[in-house]
């Protein structure tokens, strides 16, 4: 437990449902906060009530400079790397990375296997992965191939639920698959992009269809795709609040065991969510952070 939560005795009205769950994306789009504004930001998160819900700075292998520079003289920072080059970044982001306390690598690569062994031969023990694989290689047999490799390993999958298009984001079967396929190795992961609200909806905006994040939280410990499916198409906040409600602690356990974390350049977004459901007091929220 970091410093910043311990001291704190109002972090303990976080649910273990939402601890360690909003990786800080702050420096990733749509946000695209500027490094030396995301540190400081991090920092507040962290000292704040709400501490436990937030998980590391998440840093790109290229802006690990503007961060060792935005960071110094100050408390070592934990930071995610997040390394979308595949395993050709992996040793020089660690090296960079030595200013800093390394909560976690999450790799992107076409070659889990490689990626894999890549991972064993430079990454401590004690440090955890998530591997992504591009979502056209985890279609049909595909995904049993690769949740199988990666279900033989120490490391965590990665999946992406968004982004910047609208083909960036996955429909209901696709995401059920592989969070059914997870559930039935018991393999963890982690997801990044688009899940920035608590209930799936239609951007009125962009028109894209958003996954919520408790949409993702309650279909975690599905093994059935038809039931998780169905879990992720419901757009009612309070159906899905009622069933967070409902959670047994053994059931929030295989829940978070699952869906460890999911990067979100907005920290006040899903905070703001949740309270507006009533799963978190209503105050004092914090600042938009986008």
């Amino acid at each position: 437990m970091s410093s910043a939560t311990s001291a704190n005795p109002a972090a303990s009205v976080i649910p273990g449902l939402f601890r360690g769950l909003f990786d800080d994306a702050a420096v990733f789009p749509p946000g695209n906060l500027p490094v030396a504004e995301a540190v400081p930001a991090h920092r507040a998160h962290r000292a704040a009530w709400y501490a436990e819900s937030v998980g590391p700075l998440l840093c790109g292998a290229g802006r690990l400079d503007e961060l060792t520079a935005a960071a110094a003289g100050e408390q070592p920072l934990r930071v995610g790397l997040v390394l979308p080059g595949g395993s050709t970044e992996l040793a020089p982001a660690l090296a960079a990375a030595a200013p800093f306390e390394v909560a976690g690598v999450e790799l992107a690569t076409r070659d889990a296997a490689g990626a894999l062994a890549e991972l064993d031969r430079l990454l401590a023990p004690e440090i955890p992965a998530a591997v992504e694989l591009p979502r056209e290689l985890l279609r049909g047999e595909g995904l049993e191939a690769a949740l199988d490799l990666i279900a033989g390993s120490r490391y965590r999958a990665k999946f992406r639920t968004g982004g910047l298009v609208a083909d960036a984001f996955p429909d209901e079967e696709e995401l059920a698959a592989f969070l059914t396929g997870c559930a039935r190795r018991g393999l963890a992961y982690k997801c990044t992009a688009g899940l920035h609200n608590a209930v799936r909806h239609t951007d009125a905006t962009t028109g894209f269809e958003h996954h919520g994040f408790l949409n993702v939280l309650l279909a975690a410990r599905e093994s059935d795709p038809a039931v998780a499916t169905e879990v992720l198409a419901e757009r009612d906040g309070e159906v899905l609040a009622k069933a967070v409600r409902t959670l047994t602690d053994r059931q929030v356990t295989v829940i978070r065991d699952s869906f460890t974390a999911f990067g979100t350049c907005s920290i006040a977004e899903p905070l703001a969510d949740l309270a507006s459901l009533g799963l978190l007091p209503a105050s004092p929220l914090p600042q938009e952070d986008r």
